[in-house]
C-alpha cells in the first residue's frame, strides 16, 4: 500500500537524520527574522526571533523599500497577475522592459545579446538544456551542478557526459574524443554548495577549440561579482557569442524569477521550443516592474556600496572561522564568495551543529545528502550585504562555544 510504503521511507529518513522540515518566517526577509517551527501535528511552536545566516538575499535588497514601492506601483499599475503565457496573452510591458535592460546589461558579454525573463531559475534552466540539447547534441555536465541543471540534462534528448568537479583536463579529453554534431558545456557558475567559481575563462577557452558552447548558471553570481554586479562574466571579463548564461533574480536582485541572456537567434529558438516558457502563465508584471529598480540599484552606487560591506563580512567571517574550524575537527571551504560552507562530515553531527546554534539564537541550516555528497554534511552559512560587523562578531561567539564542545572525531560521525 502506497502510505505504508511513505511510512516506512518517511522512518527511513529519520535514521539517516536526512528529514527536512519546514519553517514559518512571520516578518519580511532581513537578517533578523521571527520565525516558528511545524510541529509533527502540523501546528507552530511558538515563533522566535532568530538571527539567520541562511538566506541567498546576498545584497539585502529582499525588503528594500525602493524595490517594495516599485512592486506596489507595478501591481496598481499592471494589476496582481498576467492572465496567461508569453505566447497568449500575458506578455507585458514591464517584462518587455525588463528583457531589454537584461539584453544591455550583457551586450558587452555576448555580443548580439537579447534576454528572456522565466517565472524561476529552474524553469529556464530546464529550458535551455532541453531546448538545446536535441538528439544531436552532447551536454557535457560538470559533476557539482546544481539539481535543476541535472534535471534538465535527464530531460533533455541529449547525450550526456560528466565531467570532475573542476577538471578542465578532463572536459578537454571528452571534447577532443566527442564527434557530436553539436557540444555543450554546462556549469555553474558560483557553485550552491561550496562557493567556489567554476574555471570559466579556462571552459570558454575549451568551447572556442572544440566548437563548443557554454552554457552557465549564474545563479550564486549575478548581482554579486562583478565591478557593476553584472556577475561572473564581467568579474572574469569573459566576452564570446559561444555563451548562455542563466541569472536568477530571487536571489541578490532580491524579487522573483530568472532570465537567460544569449545570442537573439538562442532567444527566439527558446521562445518558440522552450515548454517551461510556452506552457506557463507568465510571471505577474508587478515582478517585473520591481526588478527594473533591482537592476538600477544593483548597477548603481548602492550597489557597489552593498558589494563592498558583503565582502567585508566575508572577510571577517574567514578570519575568525578558519582557525577554530580547524580546532574543531571541520572545515571551512575555499570559497570567496558569499556561500561559506562549513564542513562537519556526518548528518547527525550537522543537525546537532545546526541545532545549537538555534539555541544561540542563530539560524543556519544543516545541508544533508543528497544535496551534497556523503559525508560531507555542513552547514550552509551565506552572508549579506545586510549583516553587520557585529552580526557575524555573533555567529563566531556561538561557533566558537560549540566548538569548545567538539572533537575531530564529530566529523566521521554517523
Amino acid at each position: 500500500m502506497l502510505l505504508d510504503r511513505l511510512s516506512q521511507a518517511a522512518a527511513e529518513r529519520e535514521r539517516q537524520a536526512l528529514t527536512r522540515t519546514r519553517r514559518i518566517a512571520h516578518t519580511p526577509c532581513a537578517p533578523r527574522q521571527t520565525v516558528g517551527a511545524v510541529l509533527a501535528d502540523g501546528s507552530e511552536a511558538e515563533p522566535r526571533s532568530l538571527l539567520g545566516f541562511s538566506s541567498n538575499d546576498y545584497l539585502g535588497l529582499a525588503n528594500h523599500p525602493a524595490i517594495v514601492d516599485a512592486f506596489a506601483e507595478g501591481a496598481r499599475r499592471w494589476g496582481a497577475g498576467s492572465g496567461a503565457s508569453h505566447l497568449v496573452t500575458g506578455h507585458g510591458l514591464a517584462h518587455h522592459r525588463l528583457e531589454t535592460e537584461l539584453a544591455r546589461w550583457y551586450a558587452e558579454s555576448i555580443p548580439g545579446a537579447a534576454a528572456l525573463y522565466f517565472c524561476t531559475g529552474y524553469m529556464a534552466n530546464l529550458a535551455v538544456l532541453t531546448a538545446l540539447g536535441g538528439a544531436d547534441a552532447t551536454l557535457f555536465c560538470e559533476a557539482l551542478n546544481h539539481a535543476s541543471l541535472i534535471d534538465g540534462a535527464r530531460l533533455a534528448r541529449a547525450s550526456v557526459q560528466r565531467y570532475p568537479h573542476g577538471d578542465v583536463a578532463a572536459l578537454d579529453a571528452l571534447l577532443a574524443a566527442s564527434e557530436s554534431p553539436l557540444k555543450l558545456v554546462v556549469t555553474d557558475g558560483v557553485f550552491s554548495m561550496d562557493g567556489d567559481v567554476a574555471p570559466l575563462a579556462e571552459l570558454l577557452a575549451l568551447a572556442e577549440r572544440h566548437d563548443a558552447w557554454l552554457i552557465v548558471d549564474d545563479a550564486h553570481g549575478f548581482g554579486v561579482l562583478g565591478e557593476r554586479g553584472h556577475g561572473v562574466l564581467e568579474q572574469l571579463g569573459l566576452s564570446s557569442q559561444r555563451l548562455v548564461y542563466i541569472g536568477t533574480l530571487g536571489k541578490a536582485a532580491g524579487v522573483a524569477g530568472a532570465f537567460v541572456a544569449a545570442h537573439r537567434l538562442i532567444v527566439e529558438h527558446l521562445v518558440n521550443t522552450a515548454r517551461t516558457y510556452i506552457f506557463t502563465t507568465a510571471a505577474p508584471p508587478a515582478s517585473a516592474h520591481a526588478l527594473l529598480t533591482s537592476l538600477a540599484l544593483i548597477e548603481g552606487d548602492e550597489g557597489a556600496q552593498r558589494r563592498a560591506a558583503l565582502r567585508q563580512r566575508i572577510a571577517e567571517l574567514r578570519a575568525g572561522l578558519a582557525p577554530m574550524a580547524a580546532r574543531a575537527g571541520w572545515q571551512l571551504a575555499d570559497s570567496a564568495t558569499a556561500i561559506q560552507p562549513l564542513i562537519v562530515g556526518g548528518n547527525a553531527a550537522a543537525l546537532s551543529l545546526s541545532a545549537g546554534l538555534e539555541q544561540a539564537g542563530i539560524r543556519v541550516g544543516a545541508i544533508r545528502p543528497p544535496t551534497v555528497p556523503e559525508g560531507t554534511a555542513r552547514l550552509r552559512i551565506t552572508l549579506s550585504a545586510a549583516h553587520r560587523e557585529a552580526d557575524v562578531a555573533a555567529l563566531l561567539a556561538a561557533l566558537g562555544a560549540l566548538a569548545a564542545r567538539a572533537t575531530p572525531p564529530c566529523r566521521e560521525a554517523a
